[in-house]
Parts: structure tokens; C-alpha cells; sequence
């Protein structure tokens, strides 16, 4: 009972982007799989409470393209199994076998928290940040849960190399990529409905772009503090974030991230062709031709 909206989600059928990216670093990190499969048991826990607590604080209907826990067991219970989970995946990390893991699990989780903050903040404040804000609220908040994952695997490995800087640009990477794909995407919006941005009044990545692009024309941001459900309204806004080229700066944007991403990259590799087919796989996890970019071309 008191999992229910838990199990409920997690139920629900998703990619595991993050446990397929841990499955893909451990090619380079090397750790035994029974510390792998409690780190991938933490990071599924976080990942899915924080899920649970996003949709509520989003007003959000559906996930995964089926109505949102809270809508079926209520906000408290909800709210109440999210929290138990942030405390089930607490109680995996003496399997870890380093007390360390505890002082990085509090830090990420701790950031995790701050980078949401400011998000819910400017939306609720209506105010519309610059993009070095953005890249520091989605750093802590999306690059939270990767960081953690290849921080404890670091821990629990002989190699004394650091992939957090790799994997900190890959979050930015991968919530660019989500921003651009909820206005832009017909997937996404039968899994979380059009434009879901919009209605929640969320300053995203594009979105921040339009509107600093002519801070004189106030259309669209006088449309994201409406919360609007009205598709017409919708459309006229991603009409003009397209006019303002900020889809476009996405795209560029990401083009830059991937290829700072694959510095990095090679320079792990180090000319190693399996460490390169690694590189690869990583970077064809995010996703990226769906916003009509070719991973390897960039």
C-alpha cells in the first residue's frame, strides 16, 4: 500500500536511459556487478521518488503517455511513497562497503534539491533567468542523479580517472534535448501531452531564448504565466519561439555540447577503439536524432 504510486510508475514502461548509461561507463570503470546493481537499485529509487514529486509539482496529467500517479492515488500518498523511496535508496548504501558513498549521496541529492528550487522559483516568480542561470539549475538538478551514479561507481573503482565534468555536460546535453522535444516533438506530446512546458509556465531552454531575444515583446511570456491548456494558444506561442530562431540556438547549442562531450571523450579513449565504441554508445543513449541531429556527425 504504501508503494503503491511507486510500483504504479515504475510499471509504466521507460527507456532506462540512466541504468543503460551506467551499464556503458562501467566499461571503463570496471566495477564488480553486484556493487553496479546496487548503484543502478539507488539511482532507479531517486530517479522514480523524483519523478513522483516532479509531477505533482508540475500539475502534470500524464507520464509515459498514462495518467500521473497522484492522479490515481492522491498527493499525500504520493508524496508519502516518493519519500520512502529517497529513504530506500539511503538504506543501500552500506552494501556499497565506503562510508564515502554516504558524503556524495547527501551532496548530489542536496544540489538535486536546489537546482528544482530555482526552476520551481522563476516559474512561480514568473522570472525569466539568463542561460548561465539555466546551465547551473541543470547542472544540479538533471546532472544531480548522473553525477551521483558515476561518483559512487568511481568509488567502488581502481581506475583514477574522473568522468564527472563528462558526465555533468551530459546532463545539460540531455535536458537541452528534453526541452527542445517537448514543443517539437508529436512523441512527446502523446506520452505528456503538447507543449506541457507551456502550461506549467517553465522557463526552458528555448523558451529563455525567445523571450531574451526581444525582451520588448511580452506574447510569450505573458502566455507561460496564463498555464494555458488552450492548443491553438500553444501553437501561436511555438510559432513564435520558432521565429525568434531559438529552436534553431538549440540545435547549435547541442551541436556544441556533443562535441565538447567527445573531447572529452576521446581524450578517455585515448585511441582505444573499444573505448571509443563506448564513447558512441553513450552519446546515442541521449537521443539526439530525434531533434534531427546525427550523433556522429557532430
Amino acid at each position: 500500500i504504501i508503494r503503491a504510486p511507486l510500483t504504479y510508475l515504475l510499471d509504466l514502461p521507460g527507456k532506462d536511459v540512466r541504468g543503460k548509461m551506467m551499464s556503458a561507463f562501467n566499461q571503463w570503470l570496471k566495477i564488480p556487478q553486484d556493487k553496479l546493481d546496487v548503484i543502478k537499485r539507488i539511482i532507479m529509487l531517486l530517479h522514480n521518488a523524483s519523478l513522483l514529486i516532479d509531477d505533482i509539482q508540475d500539475s502534470s496529467k500524464l507520464r509515459r503517455g498514462l495518467p500521473v500517479s497522484h492522479s490515481i492515488f492522491g498527493i499525500p500518498q504520493t508524496i508519502n511513497a516518493a519519500n520512502y523511496a529517497f529513504f530506500l535508496a539511503q538504506q543501500e548504501l552500506p552494501r556499497l562497503g565506503d562510508v564515502g558513498a554516504f558524503e556524495i549521496f547527501t551532496e548530489e541529492l542536496l544540489q538535486l534539491h536546489r537546482g528544482q528550487g530555482m526552476d520551481i522559483y522563476w516559474r512561480d516568480a514568473s522570472t525569466c533567468p539568463t542561460e548561465e542561470e539555466y546551465f547551473t539549475m541543470v547542472s544540479n538538478k538533471t546532472g544531480g542523479l548522473f553525477r551521483l551514479a558515476v561518483k559512487l561507481m568511481q568509488l567502488a573503482s581502481e581506475s583514477d580517472k574522473d568522468y564527472v565534468p563528462l558526465v555533468s555536460v551530459l546532463g545539460v546535453i540531455f535536458q537541452i534535448r528534453d526541452d527542445y522535444l517537448n514543443l517539437q516533438s508529436d512523441k512527446y506530446a502523446k506520452n505528456k501531452g503538447f507543449g506541457e512546458d507551456l502550461t506549467e509556465g517553465k522557463f526552458s531552454f528555448p523558451i529563455i531564448h525567445s523571450i531574451r531575444s526581444n525582451p520588448a515583446n511580452i506574447q510569450l511570456s505573458s502566455i507561460l504565466k496564463q498555464r494555458t491548456t488552450d492548443i491553438d494558444v500553444k501553437l501561436f506561442a511555438v510559432a513564435y519561439i520558432e521565429s525568434t530562431g531559438s529552436f534553431e540556438h538549440c540545435r547549435r547549442k547541442l551541436v556544441e555540447l556533443t562535441a565538447e562531450a567527445r573531447a572529452m571523450m576521446e581524450t578517455i579513449a585515448d585511441g582505444r577503439s573499444e573505448d571509443m565504441e563506448v564513447m558512441d554508445h553513450i552519446l546515442g543513449m541521449i537521443g539526439l536524432e530525434a531533434c534531427g541531429l546525427e550523433v556522429a556527425s557532430v
